[in-house]
């Protein structure tokens, strides 16, 4: 059966379509002719309730391929230690995508000092603890310094492109949203309404109890997982041969296949809940999803890495590289009177994975952030193999954005809630680096009876080194000097273009009041 495209079977064959809309099969022509003209029409809506509906399977834009091609020969396709080009990123991708680029290249550069720091610890086996407690406090400092920062370049970034001022409150609503059709109040736009206290009743007596429910039995297996340690070390003990000396490995190796199994399930059930306890916005529905997802931290982080960049870009390339063949064959046997090029363009792209966003990059970066953080003093090397890692991951997360279809662009101000995610991890870096502090056995050494003692003082180095973590975010300012001035310079131009508003209608005013007073009198 000879498949057409009904945007290319016209006259015009200079037609280059921006974005491609992809209806279900048994959508009537009345349907087709009262999309068309809501896409003529200056009030462009109702594609997210086609969306919402079936009617419309998907909507993407069609890559340029010259402007894509410029940019992969300046991104990725020569693996080189340079900076990437972000503002180029975000003129092709939008905002979302080169602040999560902007992110990982800041990041990977950050864990130098931690990578450097951890390489001599790790290779001579230091055993003066005085190193260990100064590698602690360092990795305190560190993990507060690093995120301040990072806001300062955040809000260069954002108001060199305008969006730093961005709202969200007047988003539209998500395409999967769904309610009783009204009016919102605020915008006056017609659009589906759904009670705030539905949504809570579900957030709490639904998904919570799942998460807590995923979380106990997360744990559980955690600690089959350590029985079985002991009994492989047990029985390698009593036996002490070759074969038993492989079998110490197998429980990690299990536990390893066992735990991504079961993130990807818990990753399917948690998208499912949250798209159940419909949200308006999409950013409070980025915000639930991942809320639920960080409370497993329990992935081993080289292997999760390694397979997530294979599942992520080269899977997916290898499938576009033969779909691609499928796809030149099919267009050589067609002799419709068509652009060959564009057309075949348009086949492959419909048959492209659909980019899902930015959340499992950063989520990649957060467990790289907890275990660098949290456990580096016991593992030095973490933050050495999170810097080799982020050196392909750049590449590997660049090639994701081509093999897939191109994402609308979407304007960011910030990395958003993950910005409180990695906060928040290191205030729990700041507990775990106390306690490994007060378990050296020379912190042990000097109160050798009384235990208590030893508790109250690292509570006591805990309590004083979370009021510097504090200290230190307040007294880094979130925006730089120039940026502050350049804002307040901007909102005092806009309050005096007000005032200069408000003058001029009082002053027509003042003029029309004596030809009205005049007309009376002739009347």
């Amino acid at each position: 059966m000879k498949v057409t495209l009904s945007a290319l079977d016209t006259s015009e064959s200079s037609f280059t379509p921006l974005v491609v809309i992809e209806l279900a099969q048994d959508v009537k022509e009345e349907t087709k002719e009262w999309l068309k003209n809501r896409i003529i029409a200056k009030k462009k809506d109702g594609v997210r309730r086609l969306l919402t509906s079936g009617i419309v399977i998907q909507v993407f834009p069609l890559h340029d391929s010259e402007a894509l091609k410029k940019l992969e020969d300046t991104w990725y396709t020569r693996f080189a230690l340079k900076y990437q080009p972000i503002d180029s990123i975000r003129g092709y991708f939008g905002e979302t995508i080169a602040l999560y680029f902007g992110f990982l290249e800041y990041f990977t550069f950050a864990l130098i000092p931690m990578a450097v720091i951890g390489l001599p610890y790790y290779l001579f086996v230091w055993e003066d603890y005085d190193k260990y407690v100064i590698f602690a406090s360092f990795n305190l400092i560190w993990s507060t310094v690093i995120l301040e920062v990072w806001k300062r370049g955040c809000a260069n970034m954002t108001y060199r492109w305008g969006t730093l001022l961005m709202k969200r409150k007047f988003e539209e609503p998500r395409p999967g949203f769904h309610g009783v059709l009204g009016i919102n109040s605020i915008t006056g736009k017609e659009e589906p309404l759904y009670p705030s206290y539905k949504r809570q009743l579900r957030i709490y007596l639904v998904s919570l109890p799942f998460v807590c429910l995923c979380l106990y039995f997360s744990l559980y297996v955690m600690m089959i997982y350590f029985d079985m340690e002991v009994w492989a070390l047990g029985l390698h003990e009593n036996s002490g041969s070759e074969w038993t000396s492989v079998l110490l490995y197998v429980p990690s190796i299990i536990y390893a296949i066992v735990i991504e199994i079961m993130n990807r399930l818990y990753r399917y059930a948690a998208e499912f809940l949250t798209s159940w306890e419909n949200h308006r916005l999409e950013s409070a529905y980025q915000n639930h999803l991942i809320l639920k997802v960080l409370v497993s931290l329990a992935t081993l982080l080289i292997t999760s890495q390694i397979l997530n960049q294979i599942m992520e870009s080269f899977l997916p390339y290898w499938l576009q590289r033969k779909h691609g063949v499928r796809v030149k064959r099919k267009v050589q046997a067609l002799k419709a009177d068509i652009d060959a090029t564009l057309y075949e363009q348009v086949i492959l792209e419909k048959e492209m994975g659909t980019y899902l966003g930015t959340f499992d990059d950063y989520l990649e970066l957060f467990l790289q952030f907890g275990y660098v953080s949290l456990f580096s003093c016991v593992y030095p090397l973490a933050a050495a193999f999170a810097v080799l890692n982020n050196f392909t991951e750049v590449n590997s997360d660049a090639l994701k954005c081509r093999v897939f279809k191109r994402p609308f662009s979407e304007p960011s101000a910030n990395i958003g809630v993950w910005q409180l995610a990695f906060e928040t991890m290191s205030v729990i870096s700041v507990v775990t680096n106390c306690a490994l502090i007060g378990m050296s056995p020379q912190v042990n050494a000097v109160f050798p009876e009384s235990k208590a003692d030893l508790i109250l003082i690292v509570v006591a180095v805990e309590h004083a080194l979370l009021a510097l973590k504090f200290i230190l975010a307040f007294a880094i300012p979130d925006k730089p000097r120039h940026i502050q001035m350049k804002l307040a310079r901007l909102e005092f131009e806009s309050l005096e273009a007000l005032k200069q508003q408000q003058m001029k209608l009082v002053t027509e005013n003042l003029k029309e009041e004596p030809t009205e007073s005049g007309k009376e009198k002739a009347t």
